[in-house]
């Protein structure tokens, strides 16, 4: 502990007598320069604790110290104490307006933005109201790293290419799906902490620099906000979103580069690589396309398949062209290093046997990782001949940088290292920590093959994933997005639909690609938002309260349980039971039934029970109506805390409007779970306004056209093209009808022929009819009726 202050100030001279009467082993020492790093002036007196952190005003030291003392003077009180705190409705409060999801980061940004001096609360609320910003340090203190006893989580979505905006299947299959598991985790009080961050290096963000005329750090800084404002409407609550273009990344990443060389698990070879002749460089795999040679995708990037899904090298290719100029690259051959797969295949095998079997790994994960195993694992480059990267410390190799994906995984280390510097503990700590990885199907070799070798042949104690999660694709309508086509919504897009991003969320989740690919469809989001969260879910929430408004003046009523009631708390016990065995599995789409379920089951109690007619009756059937809205309004406060990882400011309105107390989200989810009655008789509850609006046709189909891209007016224009080039060359469309028809109609005459085994001259005259049909109709439609010259294979 260092305490900095003014021997000038008299406002510290109870400092040093408070903190040697509590805490005997400060160092004290006095500056009058700067003494915190991530302020731009002095801010004295000031606190340094052990972790790196700093606490401000006499006042807020002196409690924050006696309280610490109190702590570790009963270090079995420390976690219930800090429990308490987390609890308090004010804590809650001032770190969503302070810290707004971004951890001891927010903090940080937060005193940048303070003016010097302050002469009143920048916050605008007292003291009175709410907790201590600076006690907040200290809860952050201790619940930032891993703690002994807890289940200590660590969550990574997949690191997004900085130089693309996020369409809504990149957002449902990584950043989404994993906000909604960190948040359900909190809520069942588990030690969780959930990075992520822009993978900004590659040959994609040059291209992009040089289509917009900026340097590459200029098109990540200006992607990376476009970034964070897409996650921040989406309400994604990372606790640090950073970015892989840091002094930590290069630190991180050529430390692990030298303990695999160390323990020789790199190799040197030549590499045959693709070079674009026209652009004058080297193509990197994701801007070189052409044929699979195992499937014939004609779109196949030179690195995956994305219809076969199998790994290729981009010399591989048949027909490549260059994406950015469509020029054919030429075959070059460079020195390059290479991550030695096959040499720790065994270790790998052994870690992914006590993964996957301990470990929720999704289906398509296991299955796209066998099938790595099956085919053999072979050495993999880990260098580009790039400039945008993070540089290769090796001096033979000092004018490469390393390959992105073995770069970017590292970004998870490095961005933790940028929220903590005891990211160790998180990463280096496999006995304390679970870490789930969120990502689409095509990144699983990465992480579950690639990634993990480099930490297993460093051998550092690394952590290594124990839970993989991998969704299917999200399509829109029947067709793919497309940015440049105008085809689907992208995350800048969904703000101005009008739509809330709750909205958005729960038919993202709803939707969910969990076992196989499904598609986002407009007329199915008005049906879902129409019936499921209006006439269902809203529905019953917005009864529930309203009738304790109308009938008992706001206030809860006494109620007193019949079998119906007990039948029904039992029912919706189970799907609360249901909800947590489905999450803890991070079956997200599954659990998201079981809330929509819970709200039915209370309209049909509702419907059967009718309290507003029993309102009018005689005693017994008053108290029979209050207690259906007693037990009705509770229900409506479970679901806000089910509700709460899906739709995080539905849940927070929900609340709101019942004045629920903060209790409520800390008790519900915990064990197996508990239906507790949280709102007893006699709590007021607040104003009740409908959660949800109608989704109307002419809106969907304004926006279905709005997005749905060019496709009919390109069509129409592609065919008007190609009936002036016919007219140019003589070309006859009708003819080259009948004559396609002929030509299939001989082909299958040949194919039946050589079935029934007939006689060769019959074969060979019938095979010269097909050719020559096949002639006349290659000049009905203006080709040369020539056979094309094979192109020779490059070695």
């Amino acid at each position: 502990w260092k305490m900095f202050f003014s021997r000038n100030n008299k406002a510290n001279l109870k400092l040093p007598a408070v903190l040697v009467q509590h805490l005997t082993r400060l160092f004290l020492s006095h500056r009058s320069e700067t003494v915190v790093p991530f302020l731009s002036r002095p801010a004295l007196p000031a606190l340094l604790l052990p972790s790196g952190l700093h606490l401000f005003s006499s006042n807020a030291i002196c409690q924050s110290v006696q309280y610490t003392h109190i702590l570790l003077g009963e270090r079995k009180s420390v976690k219930s104490w800090f429990d308490r705190v987390a609890a308090m409705h004010s804590c809650q409060s001032a770190a969503q307006k302070v810290l707004q999801g971004k951890g001891l980061q927010g903090m940080k940004s937060y005193m940048q933005r303070q003016p010097a001096p302050r002469s009143k609360n920048p916050t605008g609320i007292t003291s009175a109201e709410i907790l201590s910003l600076d006690l907040i340090q200290i809860l952050f203190f201790f619940f930032s790293l891993p703690q002994e006893g807890k289940r200590n989580i660590l969550v990574t979505s997949a690191l997004p290419y900085v130089n693309n905006v996020p369409h809504l299947g990149n957002i449902i299959g990584c950043v989404l799906s994993a906000d909604v598991f960190s948040r359900y985790g909190r809520l069942r009080g588990w030690n969780l902490l959930f990075v992520c961050g822009t993978d900004e290096y590659g040959t994609a963000t040059e291209n992009k620099a040089r289509e917009e005329g900026l340097t590459p750090q200029q098109i990540c800084d200006k992607y990376h906000a476009v970034h964070s404002s897409i996650y921040k409407w989406f309400q994604i609550d990372f606790d640090f979103f950073g970015r892989t273009t840091t002094e930590k990344q290069t630190e991180i990443a050529q430390n692990i580069f030298w303990r695999l060389h160390e323990h020789g698990f790199l190799v040197e070879d030549t590499v045959e690589q693709l070079r674009c002749e026209n652009c004058q460089r080297f193509l990197a795999d994701r801007f070189v396309e052409g044929t699979c040679p195992h499937c014939s995708y004609p779109e196949a990037r030179g690195d995956q398949c994305d219809k076969c899904g199998r790994l290729i090298n981009a010399v591989e290719l048949r027909e490549p062209q260059c994406k950015v100029c469509r020029q054919t690259p030429v075959i070059r051959s460079s020195k390059h290093l290479f991550l030695d797969l096959p040499k720790l295949e065994n270790q790998l095998e052994q870690w992914l046997e006590k993964s996957t079997s301990t470990g929720d790994w999704t289906v398509n994960a296991k299955q796209i990782t066998r099938s790595w195993l099956r085919d053999g694992l072979k050495p993999r480059c880990i260098t580009r001949d790039l400039q945008w990267g993070t540089p290769v410390p090796h001096p033979d190799f000092k004018e490469k940088v390393f390959y992105v994906w073995f770069d970017a995984p590292i970004g998870y280390l490095s961005i933790t290292a940028n929220y903590t510097d005891k990211w160790e503990k998180w990463w280096k700590n496999p006995q304390q920590v679970e870490l789930y990885n969120f990502m689409a199907k095509d990144n699983v070799p990465f992480h579950s093959v690639v990634f993990p070798c480099s930490l297993l042949g460093a051998q550092d104690n690394y952590t290594l994933v124990s839970h993989l999660v991998a969704t299917e694709y999200l399509n829109y309508e029947d067709t793919k997005f497309s940015k440049s086509r105008g085809v689907g919504v992208f995350g800048d897009m969904a703000k101005d639909t009008g739509i809330p991003s709750d909205v958005w969320r729960f038919y993202l989740l709803y939707v969910r690609p969990e076992g196989q690919d499904s598609a986002f469809s407009w007329a199915d989001m008005a049906l879902k938002n129409n019936s499921e969260l209006l006439n269902n879910l809203g529905n019953f929430i917005n009864r529930a309260g309203m009738f304790v408004t109308k009938f008992f003046e706001g206030c809860v009523p006494a109620m007193e349980l019949q079998q119906e009631d007990k039948k029904l708390l039992a029912v919706v016990g189970w799907e609360l039971q249901q909800y947590i065995q489905l999450m803890d599995k991070v079956k997200i789409r599954d659990a998201l039934k079981h809330i929509l379920n819970i709200s039915r089951h209370g309209n049909q109690y509702i419907q059967v029970n009718e309290p507003w007619k029993k309102i009018k009756g005689g005693d017994t059937e008053r108290q029979r109506a209050g207690t259906v809205t007693g037990v009705s309004v509770n229900i409506a406060c479970l679901l806000s805390v089910m509700l709460f990882p899906y739709m995080p400011s539905v849940s927070h309105t929900i609340r709101d409007q019942l004045n629920a107390p903060q209790s409520c989200i800390n008790t519900m989810l915990q064990g197996s779970g508990s239906f507790v009655c949280t709102l007893r008789a006699g709590h007021r509850i607040g104003t009740v306004s409908p959660l949800f609006q109608k989704l109307e046709v002419d809106q969907i189909e304004a926006l279905k056209k709005r997005f749905g891209g060019q496709q009919v007016f390109d069509v129409y224009e592609l065919l008007l093209l190609l009936l002036e080039v016919a007219a140019v060359n003589g070309v006859d469309p009708e003819k080259a009808k009948q004559l396609a028809q002929a030509v299939a109609e001989q082909g299958d005459k040949v194919r039946a022929l050589k079935a029934q085994k007939a006689e060769k001259a019959v074969i060979t005259a019938e095979v010269a009819k097909l050719l020559d049909l096949k002639k006349q109709l290659a000049a009905a439609e203006g080709k040369s009726p020539e056979p094309a010259p094979q192109k020779s294979k490059k070695k």
